[in-house]
């Protein structure tokens, strides 16, 4: 059996409603079969990434977004099994310094854009700007923005940027696709609890995102809004069942193994004098 991950992307200009994708679907498939399947695609993984990187003119962005304990770590760590460490760039987004928030909010996301020839992935991202803060008052509270651009239009606003940022991306050769990992309440429940109970687990327990469950409802909206304002053909959104690890780890390998598929990674040609050159190397080598 295989794995198509188009089975999980989201149609453009459809209102998005979280409620109707099943957080444990599992695409007809077992453990063991997503686990030959993962390691099937690790090998074509490396072999595409060779040739993106001798191409040198596109690039792949992953953005990973979830709930806490949706398993972005784990989804991260699976892809990275089957990429040259050189050729990824992993950056995780926390909340803001004060030099950050001194900046429009898109400053430190382009300087974490991967180069040219490379596959980038953001554990979480921009899309942070138009959750977090939409939702909480006191993180809200905390953006240094004139009062009179604190309006409530500021959402609205701050997608549209979102919307042209990712345009520009893709016209210079970045192919953005985005992934939200869609646990259920339930499922991150077992998962947070898992966590406190595993003295080397622990360290991961941050009592913002517990306090997060109570926003719960909220989350979800902003989420909704996010998502269906920013779907759009050249960066698409994959809503992604992660109530079971081993499926979600395995779209979100397939989803970057397909926007690499689709792109037409020809390796250089060689100059004539480089031909010539190889051509004298291999007499003297042989000789």
């Amino acid at each position: 059996m295989t794995f198509d991950p188009e089975r999980y992307r989201l149609p453009p200009g459809e209102p998005v409603r979280l409620a109707e994708h099943d957080p444990s679907d599992t695409a007809g498939l077992d453990r063991d079969r997503a686990t030959a399947l993962l390691d099937e695609g690790a090998e074509r993984m490396a072999e595409l990434q060779e040739r993106l990187f001798a191409h040198g003119r596109w690039a792949v962005l992953l953005v990973l977004q979830g709930m806490d304990a949706s398993g972005k770590d784990g989804a991260i760590k699976r892809l990275a099994a089957g990429l040259n460490p050189q050729g990824l760039r992993v950056t995780s987004f926390g909340a803001p310094t004060s030099t950050e928030l001194a900046h429009d909010f898109l400053w430190r996301i382009h300087q974490a854009v991967p180069p040219r020839g490379s596959v980038g992935v953001f554990n979480r991202s921009h899309y942070e700007d138009v959750l977090v803060p939409r939702v909480d008052a006191a993180v809200r509270a905390r953006l240094r923005l004139p009062a009179e651009r604190m309006d409530d239009g500021l959402w609205d606003r701050r997608l549209a940027d979102i919307v042209a940022f990712e345009r520009s991306l893709s016209d210079e050769g970045v192919v953005v696709v985005k992934a939200f990992l869609n646990i259920s309440r339930g499922e991150q429940r077992e998962r947070l609890l898992a966590r406190m109970d595993d003295p080397d687990k622990q360290w991961k327990f941050d009592p913002a995102d517990y306090d997060a469950r109570d926003l719960w409802t909220d989350y979800q909206a902003a989420y909704e809004a996010a998502i269906t304002a920013t779907n759009a053909p050249h960066a698409p959104w994959y809503v992604i069942p992660a109530d079971r690890k081993w499926l979600a780890r395995l779209a979100v390998q397939q989803v970057v193994l397909g926007a690499l598929k689709g792109l037409d990674l020809t390796l250089p040609p060689l100059s004539p004098a480089v031909v010539a050159t190889m051509q004298e190397a291999r007499q003297q080598l042989k000789g």
